[in-house]
């Protein structure tokens, strides 16, 4: 005897994992400059020197024991207070330490906040497409509900308009992701406000708390003079959930915090609810030293010259070329419109006759798009530009 549906889970790779699974097995075989793998958003840019610094110098200076012995659950409270005052000084917040759990990474962080805030089997959990795949299972193999707000496919911002007809009393919580992956499109501050009064009005009108839970882990991959709200200063009830995998390219480190604070309703509640998830999840500690490294580096900020180069080439050769996509302001993501309206036939095609890996909008809650992750060498780019070009002509 098994989970049925843990098996159905685990026996279905995600088509990102594919795709990338695709490319490895086809530059065996045709060469790896002959395959075009736009699939993972896995960073390519290195880890500030500080971070490799940071572990050389913990491993000389710190008691090995220490070094990968235990944490309390909720993280180091040194670690906690470097981030608390960095998060302070940059948004003039009153996050304290207490207010921070941390955790393994965002996936862990999203699932113990989900979790802590799903308060019966009728609880409906809101994402806006398009919306990051991982985001349904977080949801619906925990015993939430989901609800799909559908896409703005104008601008790629939210359409509020349908946010609150979908709200019922059921809502616990919309989930927000700014910069967004897949569309890399930031949430202006007028938008996000005026979601603000639309959750404040119906949390009224049901007379219960409606939270954001907001999933920033590219809150730091941001270009030219472009502002990411820290949603907490426009919305009390709002529930950050972060990662350090994408602003200082750590992703295989696993770290990342949620943080919950004092401003929110029932928020020590919810604290306990989201170490009380983390602790039925098994989840014991985050990774000792890279907390420590944390403490060390939570002011450092990536340098992000080779995304935007590879983001202007890849955005100005496929607009010329014909395609439409809303020019990303943030991530490393284009969104990318596909001239047959059909993403699963364009990607399966541009795969087989080309070594062209993107990835279908259908997996994002928005047919007829393709994601391209363009956090890969500006030659692959470069190199790739012929097979759009034939891809694009193709259904012309």
């Amino acid at each position: 005897m098994y989970n049925q549906t843990m098996y159905e889970l685990g026996s279905q790779p995600s088509i990102i994992r594919e795709l990338f699974a695709y490319g490895l097995q086809q530059a065996k075989v045709v060469g790896a400059e002959n395959v075009f793998d736009y699939t993972l958003g896995n960073p390519s840019i290195p880890a500030p020197a500080k971070v490799n610094q940071s572990i050389k110098d913990i491993l000389a200076d710190t008691d090995s024991i220490a070094i990968h012995g235990y944490s309390m659950a909720g993280g180091f409270d040194s670690t906690r207070e470097a981030i608390a005052k960095n998060l302070n000084d940059r948004y003039g917040t009153d996050i304290k330490a207490s207010n921070l759990y941390i955790t393994c990474g965002a996936a862990p962080a999203l699932i113990s906040a989900i979790k802590a805030l799903l308060a019966d089997e009728n609880s409906e959990i809101m994402v806006v497409a398009p919306f990051f795949p991982e985001y349904r299972p977080f949801i619906t193999k925990n015993g939430g509900n989901l609800v799909v707000v559908p896409a703005d496919k104008e601008q790629f911002q939210i359409d509020l308009t349908k946010v609150e007809s979908l709200i019922t009393e059921n809502t616990q919580a919309i989930i927000i992701n700014s910069p967004n992956n897949p569309s890399g499109v930031v949430y202006t501050e007028e938008t996000l406000k005026a979601l603000a009064d639309i959750l404040t009005k119906k949390g009224e009108e049901y007379g219960h708390p409606i939270y954001i839970i907001a999933d920033e882990p590219y809150r730091e991959l941001v270009y030219g003079d472009v502002k990411v709200t820290f949603i907490p200063t426009v919305y009390k009830n709002t529930i950050v959930c972060y990662s350090w995998s994408k602003s200082l390219s750590l992703p295989g480190e696993r770290i990342g915090y949620v943080c919950v604070p004092d401003q929110c309703d029932h928020a020590k509640e919810i604290y306990d609810g989201v170490s009380g998830a983390a602790r039925a999840n098994g989840h014991v500690c985050a990774p000792t030293l890279m907390q420590m490294v944390i403490e060390r580096c939570v002011g450092e900020m990536p340098d992000l010259k080779a995304y935007d180069e590879n983001r202007t080439l890849l955005y100005d050769e496929l607009t010329k070329m014909g395609y439409k996509c809303a020019k990303p302001d943030g991530a490393f993501y284009l969104f990318v419109e596909v001239p047959n309206g059909d993403g699963m036939a364009f990607c399966q095609k541009a795969k087989e006759d080309h070594n062209l890996l993107v990835v279908p909008g259908e997996g994002f809650d928005c047919p007829g798009y393709m994601r391209l992750s363009y956090c890969v060498s500006n030659a692959m780019i470069k190199r790739s530009l012929p097979a759009f070009q034939k891809m694009y002509e193709a259904y012309k």
